[in-house]
């Protein structure tokens, strides 16, 4: 495990991450403080692509895994990176969500920035029980525009049907219909309510 060290000036990574195996690409570019611990990049990363947490996960830095066990007390600014180096997250180890992440620049702080902050990105998360890229990439092909144009198609030709008829098919196809989309404002809200908490909690 590295030996903690401290930065001269307050710093903070700007981190390019991108899903691993799946096309278009799903990516998100994030600023963050350079003492924020595992855990904390962990929170960061589930709140960029909108997930719940409650997989195993782990990092794996310079061909070093880093567990739980290393989370709470690791920070970023000791794991050595440099400009353009590359470390992945893997989240879901059954279903393996691989995120690529590279140190695109190191940053001094901003005085009165906000971090972490995410400052662009492409698509929305997966639906994280979807199976990873594999059967992401199979449901939507499934649930596609077609597929909601056909059921609401059907939805009208059967006017006597009841919508409870069609409420879990509805349910769903939803998440997969919002896929192209990213809310850059909602996960810096999400963000801002992430370290508002850890704040309370320190």
């Amino acid at each position: 495990m590295p030996e903690p060290t401290t930065p001269t000036v307050p710093a903070v990574y700007q981190l390019r991450v991108v899903l691993r195996g799946i096309s278009p690409i799903i990516w998100r570019r994030l600023l963050i403080p350079a003492d924020t611990t595992l855990a904390g990049l962990h929170d960061v990363l589930q709140v960029a692509f909108g997930w719940s947490g409650e997989h195993l996960h782990r990092f794996v830095v310079h061909g070093a895994d880093y567990d739980a066990h290393d989370f709470r007390n690791l920070r970023l600014v000791d794991l050595g990176l440099r400009e353009t180096e590359r470390f992945v997250y893997d989240y879901d180890l059954g279903a393996l969500w691989r995120h690529d992440l590279r140190v695109e620049q190191i940053l001094p702080v901003v005085p009165g920035g906000r971090y972490p902050r995410c400052t662009g990105g492409r698509r929305a998360g997966p639906p994280e029980w979807c199976g990873g890229p594999w059967g992401y990439l199979q449901g939507r092909q499934r649930h596609d525009v077609f597929s909601a144009a056909a059921l609401l198609a059907d939805m009208l030709g059967h006017p006597d049907a009841l919508l409870g008829d069609y409420r879990d098919r509805l349910e769903e196809l939803r998440p997969w219909l919002h896929l192209d989309r990213f809310d850059r404002r909602a996960v810096n809200q999400n963000l801002a309510g992430l370290a508002s908490a850890e704040g309370r909690a320190a």
